[in-house]
């Protein structure tokens, strides 16, 4: 007898639902909240911090917020797998990005750094910062030794020093030494022993000098004399970070007010929407609206961490943990750049700083930590 009967399409239905359930329920809404939320301070006080400017940055902050929210959703939905068996063609368009900059690159705060396209421009070094990433972390991941010997380490060392090399003759030192939290983050997690760090640390002291010898320009130089002793030029080399430090006391426990501060409003602090834009917040904020700050990113970051320890595979705990190094290291140095607790460069502050290209990266990022962490449910 012939059944009549119809598939039960709604069980059908639900199975297929279950993947996408599962990594919905599974998605780290932590790291992704904090992250947005960065990000609305972000808008909110790069339009504080330009308002009275010619032109308000905040339309456009908000498009590049749009445009990295995509980019965010596009990288978690990648298997990183994917990322990683072309990691080395990722590197290559990194590097070939970093190579158009000196034929076709314009200039931006004294560095030939940029690629434009009409009114539009990107900085390469931002994404070659993830694509090093990238390649390192497959290449690190490939390796079974419990301690990485010094073959293996100086590979990884080669694998960052071109598109270092290349940043700083832009010369864009600020951002050449973004690459270094990465490598340093993926030795350490990948195993290095101590006499070796010892050795690295030596290593970095003669290259220091060496690059203060030859690599740095008279600018760059002078920004460190500035560091060391503000009070001798407090209106010409000293004026910024002098400034900087008034906004933020000014600030006291909660704030001046929202677009009520003084140093910002009256124009006496340079660059207040893109590198010190955490002044501008600690002034209209004060102490409570800082510490509300440094707690958003202390969610992300161990968020982050979280997925880097529940990862399936080396390579993915490796990608997370330089990534989280990255930008860990671009928080800590900009936050004390705006105290002048050291020299001033152009590191931005994640997630707030006015800057498309920085922003995609930062958002991008983040959604390569979320591609790790989902993929956890799968096995390959």
């Amino acid at each position: 007898m012939r059944s009549t009967s119809r598939p039960n399409t709604g069980i059908i239905a639900l199975a297929d639902a279950q993947p996408a359930l599962r990594y919905l329920t599974g998605l780290d809404w932590a790291l992704l909240v904090s992250a947005v939320l960065l990000a609305l301070v972000g808008l909110a006080t790069v339009h504080s911090a330009s308002a009275e400017l010619a032109l308000d940055y905040l339309p456009r902050q908000a498009a590049w917020l749009a445009l990295g929210l995509v980019c965010m959703v596009i990288a978690a939905s990648i298997d990183y797998h994917h990322l990683l068996d072309h990691s080395l063609a990722l590197y290559v368009l990194g590097v070939i990005g970093l190579v158009l900059v000196f034929f076709i690159g314009r200039e931006a705060g004294g560095a030939q750094s940029r690629l434009g396209f009409g009114s539009f421009s990107i900085q390469p070094s931002e994404f070659s910062k993830l694509a090093t990433a990238v390649l390192l972390s497959r290449f690190l991941g490939d390796l079974k030794q419990p301690f990485l010997d010094l073959k293996s380490i100086a590979t990884a060392a080669l694998i960052v020093a071109l598109p270092v090399s290349m940043v700083t003759l832009e010369p864009d030192l600020g951002s050449a030494a973004m690459f270094m939290p990465i490598l340093a983050g993926m030795l350490l997690v990948a195993g290095v022993r101590w006499r070796t760090i010892a050795v690295a640390a030596v290593t970095a002291l003669i290259l220091a000098g060496a690059v203060w010898s030859f690599g740095m320009q008279d600018y760059q130089r002078q920004r460190v004399a500035t560091f060391l002793a503000p009070e001798s030029d407090p209106l010409g080399a000293g004026y910024q970070v002098r400034q900087s430090k008034i906004a933020v006391g000014s600030g006291g426990l909660s704030g001046q007010g929202y677009m009520q501060g003084t140093q910002s409003q009256l124009r006496f602090l340079p660059a207040r929407h893109t590198d010190f834009v955490f002044a501008v917040l600690a002034e209209e904020w004060g102490f409570v609206g800082v510490l509300g700050v440094y707690a958003l990113y202390a969610t992300f970051l161990l968020s982050a961490t979280r997925i880097a320890l529940r990862a399936r595979n080396r390579a993915g705990i490796l990608l997370v943990s330089g990534l989280v190094s990255l930008l860990a290291f671009h928080t800590l140095y900009n936050t004390a750049m705006v105290v002048g607790l050291v020299p001033i460069t152009g590191i931005p502050l994640p997630f707030l700083s006015y800057g498309g290209s920085f922003t995609l990266m930062c958002f991008t990022a983040t959604g390569l930590i979320l591609s790790v962490d989902l993929r956890r449910y799968v096995n390959r």
